[in-house]
């Protein structure tokens, strides 16, 4: 019964002669499984599966071909990948790699051939090749950084990649060689300083490729890099405080991710439980507050949709999930709450192919 209620609501989006569909992936720290729902036009959520991890599932990112996703164990130290299948969402296992303990950030660089990945307790970055089919290489090339690295992400060109580390407070600088995937540290400045006890944790650049952002952990803000593509340098512009006036409860903020459109970016509060969303100036890469939104307990992970309408937060201390519509100013509208497994920590999206 369960499974023909599935395939209907699958097959009535799919059906649907206008759609913004996609399947959602959240990890359960607490349960070693992520759990899978469809999001359906309306914003609304329906929970199709789960699928055992072996270990406590952290990051987990979507190939760019939509065929294959990675996710990290970070108890085990284990880097696993599954098959997705397009009909469903459902996964199945392509193999697990094990790696050092903790990997807290996965990413592919831009040919797709090359899993980057961050370090927490170890203080590195490693980079594996990754098969058309979703094989991970047991034999990754690792680079020593410093302590908390906790984000890996290549520019547009894919010749710069970038580490946040919340424990030396800095964003190191590397060129990236696509052609091997190999990482050697920028020759102009190997990193960028930011003040102590602020901590940048992720880390996105923009479609335009001049601006990039940061959210600050401990700082519990954000800031707007300018960024140099001939050189891969980037420079603070602007940091903007991700909590309400005259808050001076504790907080750390967690996830931040762009908006599809490169019009917004959002960022997560841990302790005031909140979404920040500010605009984006498109010839500055000025940041503008357009609200601060109020989500489940600890909001660690959340992300939002290919089309740009929907935002889904997770919930680590309520098990549960919020869904919001995001309006064309960037404000977020809370349209519904789901029940999850425990200790949601990360989530992710696929469109539904066509």
């Amino acid at each position: 019964m369960i499974l023909r209620l599935t395939c209907f609501l699958i097959c009535t989006v799919l059906c649907s002669p206008a759609f913004a569909a996609a399947f959602v992936y959240v990890s359960l720290s607490a349960e070693n499984k992520i759990e899978i729902y469809l999001l359906d036009d309306t914003g609304a959520l329906t929970q199709i599966g789960k699928q055992a991890t072996p270990g406590d599932p952290g990051g987990i990112k979507v190939h760019p071909s939509k065929n294959f996703m990675v996710a990290a164990m970070r108890d085990v130290g284990k880097l696993v990948s599954f098959s997705i299948d397009p009909n469903d969402g459902t996964l199945s296992l392509i193999n697990e790699v094990k790696v050092d303990v903790d990997p807290a950030y996965v990413e592919f660089d831009k040919t797709g051939k090359f899993l980057l990945t961050a370090y927490y307790v170890t203080g590195k970055a490693a980079i594996h090749r990754v098969s058309e089919k979703g094989r991970i290489s047991s034999d990754g090339t690792w680079y020593a950084t410093d302590d908390k690295a906790h984000g890996i992400v290549t520019d547009k060109t894919n010749r710069w990649a970038f580490v946040p580390h919340t424990g030396p407070n800095a964003i190191f600088q590397f060129h990236f060689k696509e052609s091997d995937g190999t990482l050697a540290p920028n020759s102009i400045a190997e990193k960028v300083q930011f003040e102590s006890n602020t901590g940048p944790r992720h880390f996105s650049l923009h479609p335009n490729n001049r601006f990039a952002f940061t959210d600050l952990e401990q700082g519990s803000s954000i800031t707007s890099l300018a960024f140099d593509e001939n050189t891969g340098t980037l420079k603070p512009t602007q940091t903007l405080s991700t909590l309400p006036d005259g808050y001076d409860k504790p907080n750390s903020c967690a996830r931040m991710e762009l908006h599809p459109s490169g019009k917004f970016v959002y960022a997560s509060n841990r302790g005031h439980d909140s979404i920040a969303g500010f605009s984006i100036d498109a010839s500055s890469g000025k940041l503008t507050r357009v609200g601060i939104f109020r989500t489940e307990k600890t909001p660690r992970g959340f992300a939002i949709d290919p089309s740009g309408k929907f935002l889904v937060a997770a919930g680590e201390g309520s098990n549960r999930l919020a869904v919001y519509q995001i309006a064309t100013s960037g404000v977020l509208s809370r349209i519904g709450t789901y029940a999850t497994g425990a200790k949601p920590w990360w989530v992710a999206m696929v469109a539904i192919p066509d």
